[in-house]
């Protein structure tokens, strides 16, 4: 897969999740989702990354505690960027409380699509417009492939 049908791949299945519930540790198209089954769902049915499991964690683990849960698992398949190089497939980790803890998927900078909690479901985003429903600092990652 070429890093353009890739990163058309990850848009594509992301936009099938439009509508999809937040719940906390839903996997399920459709019935519910959090943000960060959301990101391994959609790259997985990418077919960029195998499926897996990010362990138990609790609702508001990114309040209490200082792990950084999301830089334990995105590295494996992707690699940090500068926000100028970011392009549509792209992901977004975004620091809610005391840690990296939400991710958006960029469809078309400055669109993204995440799991949000606000929202109630998976919805698409402006990046520049609602920055502050999304969390302040950020930090930027594209496939380990691209």
């Amino acid at each position: 897969m070429t890093p353009a049908e890739g990163r058309a791949a990850v848009v594509a299945e992301a936009m099938t999740w439009l509508g999809t519930p937040w719940r906390h540790r839903g996997r399920v198209k459709g019935a519910g989702v959090d943000c960060a089954q959301f990101i391994v769902k959609c790259y997985a049915g990418a077919g960029l990354i195998d499926d897996f499991d990010t362990g138990e964690y609790p609702r508001d683990w990114h309040i209490h505690r200082d792990e950084e849960r999301f830089l334990t698992f995105v590295p494996r398949f992707a690699r940090e960027i500068d926000a100028a190089d970011v392009g549509s497939g792209d992901l977004i980790l975004c620091k809610i409380g005391r840690v990296f803890s939400h991710g958006v998927i960029v469809t078309a900078w400055p669109q993204g699509i995440h799991a949000a909690v606000n929202a109630g479901m998976v919805v698409l985003c402006d990046l520049d417009r609602d920055a502050g429903l999304i969390g302040g600092a950020r930090k930027f990652f594209t496939h380990e492939a691209w």
